[in-house]
């Protein structure tokens, strides 16, 4: 690396080699004179010039050239020790050796600059497929344009470089400014150090090519941006929607209720018996628990899309939260739980709970009325699956996702806003388990809830 650097160096290692070559040559010709005709010798200080026009081109090799026929005619065409000449066919000799030894110096330059040329080139094409490759990765483009800057100042061949991406903004003191366009388009700008200029034939090659990758880079992150915002507008009207929906049936209906009753209790003109008041204030009361179980389920879902929902997590038995579900279902009796054990997971048992309630409710609701809910356990090395089973119509194949969607009604029903399942696969997903649903034609769902089984290591821990 050291070798090479020097021989990239500036006019002083230039004049080293040349004259090291030279001597180089004038000593191989005295090793050679006792061998070979004087004459002849001055083909080895061709031997000198190439390496001197691939390293620093024809103007030193040129140099180097007058100086071997210099140095050739003082130490070996008589009179020697003299500059003068006896003999007219020395001076053909000289001639014909200096003319040569140009035509080498230039041949060999321009095939160093052909490779210079065609090294460059190269360099360009792989660090511009380099840049393509990081932006077509999906790449922040603004994250980026630190290191395309630092790449394309080596490109150039300058110090240091900036990108600025749009229209000129803040001033670049000490920093020359070369626009990046694309046709008649102003992508950004160039800014490289003012004090050594890059190449002109490099910079019209590859600014047009960097500039067009950064202006695609730019036109996917805007349209990736505008169909993000396109999203969560509709998004965030199908929310809306749902809402009003919810709040124009789902709300208005136990209010309207609550208020008829109310009016009804309240009512002068009215003579009620005591098994209709009693049945008013069972309505109000009943009512007023559909309407706080459908605000606490907006309150529920809003918490779990902010990410909100973080469970406190505590070593449970599955036996114990199935219990517990059961009691909140209200099931009366309906629920048949087969191969429950004592298998240890470390969940929230109060979100984990408010799953299989849901899951036992919804299996009550689809159900006939005399016909029982089963809830089968079984356990992997890995997990416990819970199903809860119901005697229902079932759930068509192209619903078994989509009842786990906010505010989606299953079958297309009016009961219930269409938050349950949607809750409950939060909560799940929060605890690190997975639900989700299973049906056959004619025979029912099946929701299936499987909780990682705690270790029995880390379970004495």
């Amino acid at each position: 690396m050291r070798v090479q650097a020097f021989l990239r160096g500036g006019p002083a290692a230039a004049a080293v080699t040349s004259a090291a070559a030279v001597a180089l040559a004038t000593g191989a010709a005295f090793a050679l004179r006792p061998v070979a005709p004087d004459l002849s010798l001055g083909v080895l200080y061709i031997f000198a010039v190439l390496p001197v026009a691939i390293a620093w081109g024809l103007g030193w090799a040129v140099a180097v050239s007058v100086t071997s026929m210099l140095a050739f005619n003082f130490f070996f065409l008589p009179p020697v020790h003299s500059f003068t000449l006896r003999d007219s066919e020395n001076w053909v000799a000289l001639g014909v050796y200096l003319f040569t030894a140009v035509v080498v110096s230039e041949l060999a330059a321009g095939a160093r600059r052909r490779a210079d040329d065609a090294e460059q080139r190269q360099r360009e094409a792989s660090l511009l497929a380099e840049i393509a490759t990081h932006l077509l990765e999906g790449r922040d483009l603004d994250d980026q344009l630190p290191w395309i800057a630092s790449r394309t100042a080596e490109i150039l061949g300058v110090d240091s470089a900036e990108i600025e991406l749009g229209r000129p903004g803040r001033g670049h003191g000490g920093m020359s400014p070369h626009p990046l366009t694309v046709g008649t388009t102003n992508v950004g700008t160039l800014y490289t150090d003012e004090r050594r200029d890059p190449n002109l034939d490099t910079r019209k090659r590859f600014m047009p090519a960097l500039a067009s990758l950064l202006a695609v880079a730019n036109e996917r992150e805007q349209l990736t941006r505008e169909a993000l915002e396109a999203e969560a507008l509709r998004r965030s009207d199908a929310v809306k929607t749902a809402i009003l929906r919810a709040v124009s049936h789902d709300l208005r209906s136990p209010l309207t209720a609550i208020a008829t009753a109310a009016g009804t209790l309240r009512s002068e003109t009215l003579e009620l018996k005591p098994a209709d008041r009693e049945a008013l204030l069972e309505t109000i009361d009943v009512e007023q628990q559909r309407l706080n179980r459908l605000v606490a389920d907006l309150l529920e879902m809003s918490r779990l899309q902010a990410g909100a929902a973080s469970p406190e997590l505590e070593l449970w038995t599955v036996d114990e939260l199935i219990r517990q579900a059961v009691d909140a279902a209200c099931a009366n009796g309906r629920v048949q739980v087969r191969g429950a054990d004592s298998q240890l997971v470390r969940v929230d048992a109060g979100q984990i709970e408010r799953v299989l309630t849901n899951l036992l409710e919804n299996a009550l609701k689809f159900s006939p009325p005399d016909s029982p809910v089963q809830v089968r356990v079984t356990a992997t090395r890995a997990e416990v699956i819970i199903r809860v089973v119901d005697q229902g119509a079932g759930i068509p194949e192209q619903e078994l996702e989509r009842i786990f969607e906010p505010f989606y009604r299953r079958g297309g029903g009016r009961t219930g806003v269409g938050l349950g399942l949607a809750i409950a696969r939060g909560f799940a997903q929060a605890n690190g388990a997975r639900l989700w649903a299973e049906s056959r034609p004619d025979q029912g769902a099946t929701f299936a809830l499987a909780l990682p089984v705690e270790e029995a290591a880390e379970a004495l821990a």
